[in-house]
């Protein structure tokens, strides 16, 4: 039995069930829409996300909010109560909640000096996240410490490629990524952006292709340029996708035919990333080489 707990956010875009069968605690964000508060609630209750795109369908817009200062203090305190804690946040260039986590950390420290807390910054996103905390899960079921692990996330976390392309150009343009002009020209031609995460964990929309069948191919493309061994490939491979199930089930098809020695898991983007990307958003992750050099 581990001697610490592993920790994360549900921003890790992967059900409660496979993160609590895995033995991770998570601390919840929230969203608003109209005035009422809603949990990110990844998949608890089946009817959630499904009744979170007709929201998106109807034209309403939600607005999510960091996890504050007072809510990191009582989650990590019940979980320090228990033994020392292993906490991989969301990176900080999708929200600046981590700060928070830290602070948080910090002042615990001198109320509990004989447990061990750590903060790990992930500058991941979505279930490029949730794919270095399942990571992270492997090392501690192997035996790792909370150290190594720490260790093995820092130097591993820009190794985590976030490929992604959108279909819907109105949420990011209201969270200032497109433009409003590219925006409707985009619309109206059908041009769907070309994104990753760059070095400090942003959006970083660098390309465009006219059709989502093109954006597919350029999404598969870039894992045959950087995924580490390339076609030899075997480590995790994760696609998430906003209510588009059918092209991420054919984008995982597209993955497996290339590299053999893969298991492609599909996931749903959850609530509080689909906020900002809106629908038709897909995103491919691998272990590739170091992204900071793209």
């Amino acid at each position: 039995m581990s001697k610490f707990q592993l920790s994360c956010e549900s921003t890790v875009d992967m059900p409660y069930s496979y993160v609590s069968g895995r033995d991770i605690t998570v601390v919840f964000y929230t969203y608003t829409v109209d005035g009422e508060v809603y949990v990110d609630d990844m998949c608890r209750d089946p009817e959630a996300l499904p009744a979170f795109h007709r929201m998106l369908k109807e034209g309403k817009m939600p607005s999510t909010s960091q996890i504050n200062h007072y809510t990191y203090l009582e989650y990590f305190e019940e979980l320090l109560q228990k033994g020392d804690v292993l906490h991989l946040a969301f990176g900080r260039g999708m929200s600046a909640s981590v700060v928070n986590a830290m602070n948080a950390a910090n002042e615990l420290k001198e109320k509990y000096p004989d447990r061990k807390l750590i903060v790990v910054d992930t500058l991941a996103s979505a279930s490029g996240y949730g794919m270095l905390v399942d990571y992270a899960a492997d090392m501690r079921d192997n035996g790792s410490t909370m150290e190594e692990i720490e260790a093995w996330v820092l130097e591993n976390r820009l190794n985590v490629h976030h490929q992604i392309y959108a279909t819907d150009l109105f949420h990011l343009k209201r969270g200032g990524r497109v433009s409003g002009p590219a925006a409707m020209l985009g619309t109206v031609l059908g041009i769907c952006p070309i994104m990753r995460l760059n070095a400090e964990g942003s959006i970083h929309a660098y390309g465009k292709v006219r059709s989502k069948k093109k954006a597919m191919a350029e999404t598969v493309k870039v894992m045959e340029e950087h995924a580490q061994n390339g076609y030899d490939y075997s480590g995790k491979c994760f696609i998430c996708h906003a209510d588009c199930i059918d092209d991420a089930n054919t984008v995982k098809a597209m993955v497996e035919e290339k590299f053999k020695n893969v298991d492609v898991k599909i996931f749903d983007i959850g609530t509080i990333i689909a906020a900002h990307t809106g629908q038709g958003t897909l995103a491919l992750f691998f272990m590739g080489d170091d992204r900071s050099q793209l």
